[in-house]
C-alpha cells in the first residue's frame, strides 16, 4: 500500500515491480514481502558529495560499490550511511556490485546488516547490469505516471460533462463509483449522505462500516482526510468538497476488495472539484427556487395566500401536498446569533445548512411536505394520520427530529423544536404556526436547550409566554414568592418544593406529607414557617393562585 501523498501528482510504480526487474538480471534482494508494496516514484543515484539527506520518500537510491565507499567515508561508518538512508525515508537502496566466486560476494555484510536492522529494502545487483536497470526503472516510473495521468484527464473530462450536461450528485458518485470498482457518497460537512451510488453490495459493505452512526451519518468529526496508511479503514477515501472559503462536505470512496491507493486519491480530489462546481451550481438554482418556495410558505403561516383552493393549487404546483392533516413544526438553534462573535456570512451559512438538514430528513421521510429556512427558524409541514394522538404525533416528530440531530458531532448545532395541534385545513395554517412559535419559545424556557415541546404540553406557561417584558415576570415572581424567589439560602430551593407540592395537591396535608417523606407534624411546620413568608395561602385563594403562577414563572428560563 502506498504511503502518504507526497509531492507528486500521481504515484509511482510498486517496489516489488522493481524487484522483479532487478531478479531477471541477476540481483539478490534483501527485504522482507510485505515491505515491497510501497510506492516509488523517484530514481536517483547516490552522490558521494552529499553529507545529509532530506526528504527521500519514494525515492529509490541507487549507487555502486566505489560511490557507497566514498559516501561512507570508511567502511566503519556504513551503517550510519544506511541509517540516514532509512531516517529520509528511502523506499531501498540499489548497489552494484563487482561479480564474485558467491552471489552478494562484492558487498560488505555490515551494509547487509545494517539494512536489516533498518529495514531498508536492499538489492544487490551486478555492476555491469546497473546502468540498463536504472533506465529500465526510470522507464517503468514514466511510463506508469502518464499513464495515471491520462487516466485523470479522462475522469476530469467526463465528470465535468455530468455537469454541464445537467447531472446530479448521484450521477457524479455513480461515475466515480465506476473509476474506481467501489461506492461514493457525498455528505454534508456533518456528514448526512446527500448522494451515493455503486453496486448493492459495495453501498451495504460501506454502511455497515463503523464510520457510521446509528441514524446513519458519517462521523466526519473522526474521519481523516485525504489517503490511508495500512490498516482496516485503507479501503475508503474521504476528501473535502471545498469552493472558496466555504466547505460543502465531504466525497468518500469505499471499496471492499482492495486498498484505495494514493492515485484514487487524486482522482478523488479532481471529483471533489467537481462536485464542487456542481454544488454551487445547484445552490444558485435552488436559490432561485427557495425565493418563491419562501413567499408562498409565509404568506399561507400569516394568512395571505388567497382562498384554500389556491393555496392547495399553488403548493400542488411546487410539488408540495397541503390537503390533508398536518401539524407545523418550528426549529430554531438555540445560539443566539445576534450575541454570535461569527460574522453575518458565516451565521447564514450555518442557518443554511441548517435548512437542509431539515429538508433532507423530510424528504428521507416523504418528500411532499413543505419545509423552508428562514433568518430565525426552519419551519416544516408534517404530515400525520388523521386519526394520530398527540403521543403518536410526537413519536413522529421526535425521530424526524433524531434524523436532524443524528449522534451529535460532525459540527451540528443544538436546536429547540415546537409542535402545533393538528389542523386539516389551510386556513387554519397561521394558527398552527403560532401555536408552534410559543411552544418552541416557551418549551426552551423550561427545559433548556434541544426541547421538543407540543403546544399542549405548555398549559398555562404559553399564557406567560405571551408577557413581552421579562422584566415584569421577574417583578412578579420577586414579589410574590418575597425571600424564596432567590437560593441565597440553601433551604429556599426545598421550600419552594414543599409549597408546589402543597397547592399541586390542594393543601392536602397528608398527601404532601406522603410524597416528600415527611412526618405530618414536620410539614405542619414548615406550613407555618411558609405562611410568615408568604402569607395565609392556606386560607386566601386569590394568594395560592398567585403564588402557583410565580412557581411557574420562577421554572422559566431566559426571562
Amino acid at each position: 500500500m502506498p504511503a502518504s501523498v507526497g509531492g507528486s501528482d500521481v504515484s509511482g510504480i510498486a517496489l516489488r515491480l522493481i524487484v522483479g526487474l532487478a531478479s531477471s538480471r541477476g540481483g539478490v534482494v534483501h527485504a522482507a514481502p510485505t515491505g515491497l508494496e510501497i510506492s516509488v516514484d523517484r530514481a536517483a543515484p547516490l552522490r558521494a558529495a552529499d553529507n545529509g539527506f532530506s526528504d527521500l520518500r519514494h525515492q529509490l537510491v541507487i549507487a555502486d560499490a566505489a560511490t557507497l565507499t566514498d559516501a561512507g567515508v570508511a567502511a566503519s561508518d556504513r551503517r550510519r550511511l544506511v541509517e540516514r538512508l532509512a531516517e529520509a525515508g528511502a523506499v531501498g537502496l540499489v548497489v552494484g556490485v563487482a561479480v564474485g566466486p558467491a552471489p552478494g560476494a562484492g558487498l560488505d555484510a555490515d551494509l547487509r546488516a545494517a539494512a536489516h536492522d533498518h529495514h531498508l529494502p536492499l538489492i544487490e545487483l551486478p555492476e555491469e547490469h546497473l546502468p540498463r536497470f536504472t533506465t529500465e526503472v526510470l522507464e517503468a516510473i514514466l511510463e506508469h505516471q502518464t499513464s495515471m495521468l491520462r487516466r485523470l484527464d479522462d475522469a476530469d473530462r467526463a465528470l465535468v460533462q455530468i455537469v454541464l450536461a445537467g447531472g446530479s450528485l448521484d450521477d457524479l458518485c455513480e461515475r466515480v463509483g465506476g473509476f474506481l470498482d467501489g461506492a461514493a457518497m457525498v455528505t454534508t460537512t456533518d456528514g448526512r449522505i446527500i448522494a451515493a451510488a455503486g453496486s448493492q453490495h459495495e453501498r451495504d459493505h460501506a454502511t455497515s462500516l463503523p464510520c457510521f452512526d446509528r441514524s446513519g451519518r458519517l462521523l466526519t468529526e473522526s474521519e481523516p482526510i485525504g489517503a490511508r496508511l495500512d490498516g482496516p479503514t485503507a479501503g475508503r477515501v474521504a476528501v473535502r468538497i471545498a469552493a472558496g472559503q466555504f466547505d460543502h462536505g465531504l466525497l468518500v470512496a469505499f471499496c471492499s476488495h482492495r486498498c484505495l491507493t494514493v492515485d484514487d486519491v487524486h482522482l478523488l480530489e479532481r471529483a471533489a472539484t467537481v462536485a464542487a462546481l456542481a454544488i454551487t451550481k445547484d445552490q444558485a438554482v435552488a436559490a432561485v427556487e427557495s425565493k418563491y418556495r419562501a413567499e408562498f410558505l409565509r404568506d399561507a403561516l400569516t394568512g395571505r395566500a388567497g382562498s384554500v383552493a389556491d393555496a392547495v393549487a399553488h403548493a400542488q404546483s411546487l410539488g408540495w401536498n397541503i390537503d390533508r392533516p398536518m401539524v407545523v413544526v418550528v426549529a430554531e438553534t438555540d445560539e443566539d446569533d445576534d450575541r454570535s462573535s461569527r460574522d453575518a456570512e458565516e451565521v447564514r451559512f450555518l442557518q443554511e445548512r441548517f435548512a437542509r438538514a431539515w429538508t433532507h430528513a423530510m424528504a428521507v421521510r416523504e418528500n411532499r411536505s413543505p419545509v423552508m429556512g428562514f433568518s430565525r427558524e426552519v419551519v416544516a409541514l408534517v404530515g400525520v394520520p388523521a386519526e394520530a394522538d398527540t403521543d403518536r404525533i410526537m413519536r413522529s416528530v421526535h425521530d424526524l427530529v433524531r434524523v436532524v440531530r443524528g449522534d451529535g458531532g460532525g459540527g451540528r448545532r443544538s436546536f429547540s423544536a415546537g409542535v402545533s395541534r393538528m389542523i386539516t385545513s389551510p386556513a387554519d395554517l397561521p394558527q398552527a404556526y403560532d401555536e408552534a412559535q410559543s411552544a418552541v419559545t416557551v418549551g426552551r424556557q423550561l427545559h433548556g436547550h434541544g426541547a421538543l415541546t407540543h403546544v399542549d404540553g405548555l398549559g398555562v406557561y404559553r399564557l406567560l409566554g405571551l408577557v413581552p417584558d421579562g422584566a415584569d415576570l421577574r417583578r412578579f415572581v420577586a414579589e410574590t414568592l418575597g425571600p424564596l424567589a432567590t437560593d441565597d439560602l440553601a433551604e429556599n430551593a426545598d421550600l419552594r418544593r414543599t409549597l408546589g407540592l402543597l397547592l399541586d395537591t390542594n393543601l392536602n396535608v397528608a398527601e404532601t406529607a406522603r410524597r416528600l417523606f415527611f412526618h405530618y407534624n414536620t410539614l405542619r411546620y414548615r406550613i407555618g414557617k411558609l405562611e410568615k413568608l408568604l402569607g395565609p395561602f392556606t386560607t386566601d385563594p386569590e394568594l395560592r393562585l398567585a403564588l402557583a403562577l410565580a412557581l411557574k414563572v420562577h421554572r422559566m428560563r431566559g426571562l
